[in-house]
């Protein structure tokens, strides 16, 4: 089965297969090949004649055998793309004759996402003869990595820190980085840093007051830093909803705990893949283990979960903007 980067480089070198399958949870990845075999194997004069767009809510397999089967027009190949092909998943037998012999001069791309064929069955590996690429989801703690190497492709610097910061704010939809990428691409020169100061004028997270700073704070127990970050908080309540902010720190001190009975204490690299997070708070996170014992982090845990059903208006009344957690920072660090 072959990797994104490979893949990649041999379309770019236009090295062309007469099949692709390409499944997985990630759909970027498969939105990214799928692009790159829309935009580049055909010359612009020629996709009138020789590109099909189909789409496995609406389409017939008969629909899609027949476009395979036609001889491109005044051009070397044709290219078929079938998005949403998971629709397609009970009638992909019906592409076994086709994938036996398939034609030379069309390229069929099937976009198969948020979930993979079941490996063992014969049509996995009549695809698997030409191209099975699958696009599994990154874990949380490898979004950081990849937000670096995204950022580093598209000829610009970054340091971890920031990487981290803009993977905590946005999450782990790739898409939506990438869209956020795109954005800074346009105003940073390329081989220069993008910085927090940068983030922060063109993504609107502020580089000082954000949860990643909040987490920070409550970490080193600075209680100056994270009164003046909860402040701001109440002040824009719509940047950084309770719920938001309670549910990151929810995950910070749940892996403290963690941390406190693992045996992979004494192994960084191990212990990060345990918690499920980036190396580059395995650091900190133990430091903090001489502010917070299991017993003070499973009280820690007990307000947050109060702190939530509060936030999402269950049991008690709502509280104004921002002193929900300033009451909850409060209780954390005295």
């Amino acid at each position: 089965m072959m990797d994104y980067k490979t893949l990649l480089k041999e379309l770019k070198a236009r090295e062309f297969k007469p099949i692709y399958f390409l499944q997985g949870e990630e759909a970027y990845f498969i939105d990214e090949i799928a692009k790159e075999l829309e935009q580049n194997v055909l010359e612009e004069h020629e996709k009138d004649f020789n590109q099909t767009i189909f789409y496995g809510k609406d389409a017939t397999t008969d629909a899609i055998l027949e476009a395979a089967k036609r001889y491109p027009m005044m051009a070397e190949r044709q290219v078929i793309i079938v998005r949403e092909a998971q629709h397609l998943k009970k009638h992909l037998d019906d592409f076994k004759d086709y994938l036996e012999k398939p034609l030379d001069s069309t390229i069929l791309v099937f976009c198969y996402k948020y979930g993979k064929l079941d490996g063992r069955t014969e049509i996995a590996k009549l695809f698997a003869k030409t191209c099975l690429f699958n696009s599994p989801a990154l874990k949380d703690y490898d979004v950081p990595n990849w937000v670096a190497n995204h950022i580093q492709l598209k000829g610009f610097k970054i340091d971890q820190k920031t990487a981290v910061l803009i993977s905590d704010y946005l999450g782990n939809n790739l898409q939506k980085i990438a869209g956020e990428v795109e954005k800074l691409a346009l105003v940073v020169k390329p081989g220069e840093s993008i910085s927090p100061t940068i983030i922060q004028k063109h993504i609107g997270l502020s580089k000082d007051y954000n949860p990643f700073e909040l987490q920070d704070a409550l970490l080193k127990r600075d209680v100056l830093k994270a009164n003046k970050i909860i402040n701001y908080f109440a002040k824009n309540p719509k940047d950084n909803p309770d719920v938001f902010v309670i549910a990151i720190l929810f995950g910070l001190f749940q892996k403290l705990m963690k941390i406190h009975f693992s045996k992979n204490k004494n192994n960084d690299s191990a212990l990060a893949k345990e918690i499920k997070t980036h190396p580059f708070f395995i650091k900190q996170y133990k430091q903090a283990l001489n502010f917070y014992s299991p017993k003070r982090l499973a009280y820690i845990i007990s307000l947050l979960r109060n702190a939530d059903q509060q936030a999402k208006g269950i049991g008690k009344e709502t509280n104004p903007p921002g002193e929900l957690l300033k009451q909850l920072v409060f209780q954390i660090l005295h």
